[in-house]
């Protein structure tokens, strides 16, 4: 009894400490895979082997609901305490190589997700490329503003230096 309080007590914890959850079925990968599938994920996700029971009512405690029908089955779940793009990609090549590793679902900004929205959370790029790209926008813009307020000046200075060609010459 102590220790299923202990085991829902760290689960709760883990839920409320988590930006996203991402369910997996994990029938059938050996202890070898399912430590490579930690390691690579271990920067942004924990990844638990749970019990669905204790799970349900953790995560009714930490106030994520909708998993229910998730739970069901061997159950493991990563949560995810970092970048949840990067978790759900790593987890989705992960499934590519080791298909016996099956998504189920997740719990992402407030809400719950079958596995075809896992998918597309696992299709977005990731939050540095997004970054990367808003700053190239934003230097562009900047250069179009600056060569916007340059360009009559320059247009000044070239017409000045014509017309003293033209007086140079004519004279």
């Amino acid at each position: 009894m102590a220790n299923k309080e202990a085991m829902l007590s760290e689960l709760e914890n883990y839920f409320s400490g988590s930006n996203a959850v991402l369910l997996t079925e994990y029938r059938g990968l050996t202890v070898a895979q399912l430590k490579e599938l930690r390691k690579s994920i271990s920067e942004h996700a924990t990844y638990a082997v749970v019990k669905n029971t204790l799970t349900k009512i953790a995560a009714a405690k930490a106030g994520i609901t909708g998993l229910d029908d998730q739970l069901a089955g061997p159950s493991a779940i990563a949560f995810v305490h970092g970048d949840a793009v990067a978790v759900a990609k790593a987890l989705r090549t992960f499934a590519k190589a080791n298909p016996q590793l099956i998504m189920k679902g997740g719990y992402f900004d407030g809400k719950p997700l079958d596995a075809v929205e896992v998918g597309k959370l696992a299709d977005l790029e990731s939050r540095e490329v997004l970054l990367a790209k808003f700053a190239g926008a934003a230097k562009a813009s900047l250069f179009g503003a600056a060569y916007l307020f340059t360009a009559p000046l320059s247009k000044a200075v070239r017409t000045v230096d014509a017309l003293r060609a033209k007086q140079e010459s004519g004279n």
